[in-house]
């Protein structure tokens, strides 16, 4: 199996950030800030061994692509944002691609969403909106075959694997991935092997009737995130009279092991699905209300779910042999295995456990 970890450039300043939010944001300035909403709540995450890095620097590329290699990581799957030809936080994966460094496997995933004001609590408010249509998906496409044509660029029997996140948003998804294939093969590359992310809401069933090859899982399930944590009974009483507004109240609170159980069991599909896992998640850095939170995960629990999703996928063929984690450096989520104050590079040490232990690992 390869192991495949999602990928967040958001650790350099841009111009548009700057306007948006406030001179020389990045994802640290709202992971930094964060703050326990209640007892045994762990916040905020701190990085450890890689420190508060800005992607700008090669330096810090290559320490993340070393630590990666070192344990059992194969590749990277770079987010990639696309507006209508306008490209944000391109720096980074631009500078791999024109460098040729670090020499570490990479594919890359449209996130394809609009971006609004989120953080705040102000989803209507539109930042920068998709627009499609059937030129854009020509232009888009056409961008991005130096990427395919590099050499550690990810492949699946030659194929460069891409992914889409929200490919229910497309207004023809058939149409996109038709002309993407045309283009690709008219540069005189191989046919692109095109996955579809099971992301919130409605995208999931067979990818292959709308052109894909293939599913991702995508972790948490936010279709089924398992029960809600409630305060017991006397603690509703106390927190009435103190603290009303508390946690369990104004955010969706859930426990890491009902997430493991339900992602174990579910079934197989009779079309290809990459599965996913994650080693946690609390995005109540990015959010004052409503943030996720799944409580309870521990190096040990995330490296078992691991082994376990490992002994249960059966490649449908020698190289679609991928498994995907969220994330590498989703720290405003709480959801890294880049090493932190608390737990050193424990989940790293799980994660590579778990790819030796399961049978018939290799790493290429």
């Amino acid at each position: 199996m390869r192991s495949i970890a999602f990928y967040l450039p958001q650790y350099h300043p841009i111009p548009e950030n700057d306007a948006w939010w406030e001179a020389g944001f990045t994802e640290w300035t709202k992971t930094v800030t964060a703050r326990p909403k209640f007892r045994g709540h762990y916040q905020p995450h701190i990085p450890a061994d890689l420190g508060f890095y800005d992607l700008r620097l090669p330096e810090s590329r290559a320490a993340q692509a070393a630590l990666a290699g070192q344990y059992g990581v194969d590749g990277f799957c770079y987010y990639h944002y696309w507006f209508n030809g306008k490209r944000l936080l391109e720096r980074p994966f631009e500078e791999v691609l024109r460098l040729g460094e670090p020499d570490f496997p990479f594919m890359l995933c449209w996130a394809n969403e609009n971006w609004t004001r989120t953080w705040d609590g102000a989803e209507h408010e539109v930042l920068i909106a998709q627009r499609y249509s059937p030129e854009d998906d020509r232009r888009h496409i056409q961008s991005l075959l130096p990427a395919f044509n590099d050499p550690r660029y990810i492949t699946i029997e030659g194929r460069p694997v891409f992914l889409v996140y929200r490919a229910s948003a497309l207004p023809d998804p058939s149409a996109t991935t038709a002309i993407w294939r045309d283009e690709v093969q008219r540069a005189g590359l191989p046919d692109p092997y095109l996955c579809r992310v099971e992301a919130p809401g409605p995208d999931r069933g067979d990818p292959r009737r709308f052109g894909f090859d293939a599913a991702v899982e995508f972790m948490p399930d936010w279709n089924r995130p398992g029960p809600r944590v409630q305060p017991s009974r006397a603690g509703r009483a106390v927190r009435r009279l103190l603290r009303p507004q508390s946690a369990f109240r104004w955010n969706h609170v859930h426990e890491y092991n009902d997430t493991v159980r339900l992602a174990l069991a579910h079934p197989k599909t009779p079309y290809v699905r990459f599965r996913c896992v994650m080693p946690s998640w609390d995005n109540s850095a990015r959010r004052k209300e409503w943030a996720w939170i799944f409580r309870g995960s521990t190096p040990e629990k995330y490296g078992e779910w691991l082994k376990e999703t490992l002994d249960r996928f059966t490649p449908p063929s020698a190289e679609e042999d991928l498994v995907f984690t969220n994330a590498w450096n989703e720290w405003g989520e709480g959801n890294h295995l880049e090493p932190d104050l608390r737990w050193g590079r424990a989940y790293l040490e799980a994660h590579a456990r778990a790819m030796a232990a399961s049978s018939g690992a290799t790493s290429r």
